[in-house]
């Protein structure tokens, strides 16, 4: 996008919005102070949501931004110059040229986008408890198994070995004689025992909503290759953010999934990403669409947990944008920390229509030329209030706009656009292929066939030939080397939990995970730490 005397184009300190009486900017110094964009069904909020993303990935911020009805995708694609976009840009002055961005897309389902998967290790008791719905009495046996786990040496990685180790901890109602010999799981459910009682009908109620779950496609989520988020955080070879999209159509069939799906990446990022105070730009921008589903029903400790990763991440160089349809479905706490918005129309047409609407116009700084209210319930589609933060910080005062038309496609792809995306990706063939690495599952078997070393025991001397293969793999990829501040159990909690993934070692590395897991997982978990989400801390 361009214009004759470049007034109204993007620079490097500012994204050119759009255009009322006053001319609209977000200040990219300011962009990770966060952000809301809301509206109505139908009133625009996807072609703002584009227009900012395009603004971001031209000033080589990464963006991340889940697709619900699959319109986003066109970003990817050169945009057309139909009558009502070129109209549209004459209006404000403006000449316009088709523009592209470089886009990965992903896919929880692995359907239309690589795959994305993270450990059950890593998902950690909070968050899980969440995506499962418990109550307090469930998810305090939950943190249970978490502790046991860590404690002994059991990598949770996929659903399998939760489901085993909920079953090891279970307490074992069978009556054996004095010839059955000992239970080989005795030393797990003493443990489990000693942190409370564990019943068997709250393991089994657990049980039957990991098979919810896992009815909703959920077990596809948990598995290696695990995510590596910084994947989402590149620059193309023309220095421009690269733009993740989530393909989240059949993802948001299973809303709870989706919700905590996308606030695990939120409090992966806050706890990965070094402290980086005020930059020029952000690191990365990270969309949320129908935030409102984060808040639904959430209990109020998970709340406090929201309210302080959004608070906090903005010092991590991370702008977070709600996208809902109005004001009022975000909590007043995570409200107050956003400070650039986006308003487009709402309608009232019941009593609770009109008070969500005065909710929404007392968000806004007030400007004595609009009755903010009023013009909320008359804009056009493709028009907007706006407020972004300037100067010092502080919110400008509400501005009545038209939003500029996005350089990229407006609407959906082919399957075929798809596809040679898709093959010209750069983490193309690295999260494709899923890695079934020794875990807690194949611990616990061994445990019960009487042929696995005791949790904390020193394995065999020498480990045969696959020992001495495993030992030359983790100094290969660095899984016995310290890195950066963590601990020797942190470091070996992260890489039990996360296989060597690389697309070069090919199948290879599935059988030298199971050697090595062996021999390292019985050290996991005395000194690992769980951050404000539950996830593992290892900055």
């Amino acid at each position: 996008m361009a214009t004759s005397d470049n007034k109204l184009a993007d620079t490097d300190e500012k994204i050119f919005i759009g255009k009322g009486e006053e001319t609209a900017w977000l200040t990219l110094a300011l962009a990770n102070r966060h952000g809301l964009v809301t509206g109505a069904t139908g009133t625009g909020k996807t072609v703002s949501l584009q227009v900012m993303a395009e603004g971001f990935a031209r000033a080589g911020v990464p963006v991340f931004a889940a697709d619900i009805k699959g319109d986003l995708s066109g970003i990817s694609e050169v945009g057309e110059a139909k009558d009502f976009i070129v109209k549209r840009a004459q209006e404000m002055g403006l000449t316009f040229q088709p523009d592209q961005f470089s886009t990965v897309f992903w896919d929880v389902f692995g359907e239309q986008g690589h795959p994305v998967r993270a450990t059950v290790t890593e998902m950690g008791p909070l968050l899980l408890s969440r995506m499962l719905d418990l109550n307090d009495v469930q998810e305090g046996v939950l943190n249970v198994a978490f502790r046991v786990a860590d404690e002994n040496g059991l990598a949770l990685i996929d659903m399998k070995d939760l489901r085993a180790l909920l079953d090891a901890i279970a307490p074992d109602s069978s009556k054996k004689g004095a010839g059955d010999g000992e239970d080989p799981l005795a030393s797990i459910r003493k443990a489990a025992q000693s942190y409370g009682n564990v019943s068997k009908a709250t393991v089994g109620t657990i049980q039957r909503q990991l098979l919810v779950l896992e009815n909703q496609g959920g077990a596809k989520f948990f598995g290696e290759p695990a995510l590596t988020l910084k994947d989402f955080m590149r620059t193309d070879r023309d220095g421009r953010g690269m733009v993740n999209i989530l393909v989240a159509d059949k993802l948001m069939q299973s809303p709870r999934l989706y919700a905590t799906f996308l606030l695990w990446m939120l409090s992966e990022l806050f706890e990965e990403l070094p402290e980086a105070g005020d930059l020029p730009k952000p690191k990365l921008v990270f969309f949320f669409d129908e935030a409102h589903l984060l808040f639904n029903d959430a209990p109020k400790a998970l709340m406090d947990k929201i309210e302080q990763v959004v608070r906090l991440i903005r010092s991590k160089g991370v702008g977070v944008y709600f996208v809902t349809q109005n004001p009022i479905d975000v909590p007043d706490k995570v409200l107050a920390q956003l400070g650039n918005r986006v308003q487009h129309a709402l309608r009232a047409f019941t009593p609770r229509d009109q008070k969500a609407v005065a909710a929404a116009a007392q968000t806004f700084r007030p400007n004595p030329k609009l009755d903010t209210a009023r013009v909320i319930m008359e804009l056009a589609k493709g028009e907007a209030l706006v407020s972004f933060l300037e100067g010092g910080g502080t919110p400008s005062m509400v501005e009545r706009i038209i939003v500029r038309p996005p350089s990229a496609r407006i609407g959906p792809i082919t399957p075929e656009e798809r596809k040679a995306i898709m093959d010209a990706s750069p983490v193309k063939g690295k999260y494709d292929t899923a890695i079934d690495a020794e875990s807690a599952y194949e611990i616990i078997q061994k445990r019960l066939a009487g042929t696995a070393t005791p949790a904390g025991g020193a394995p065999a001397e020498g480990g045969g030939i696959l020992g001495q293969i495993g030992a030359i793999a983790a100094t290969i990829f660095g899984t016995n080397v310290k890195r950066g501040r963590l601990s020797t159990g942190q470091v070996i909690a992260r890489n039990v939990t996360r296989s060597v993934t690389d697309k070069v070692v090919g199948g290879v590395v599935a059988d030298l995970g199971k050697s090595v897991g062996g021999s390292v997982g019985g050290s996991i978990g005395r000194a690992l730490v769980r951050g404000a989400l539950g996830g593992i801390l290892r900055r």
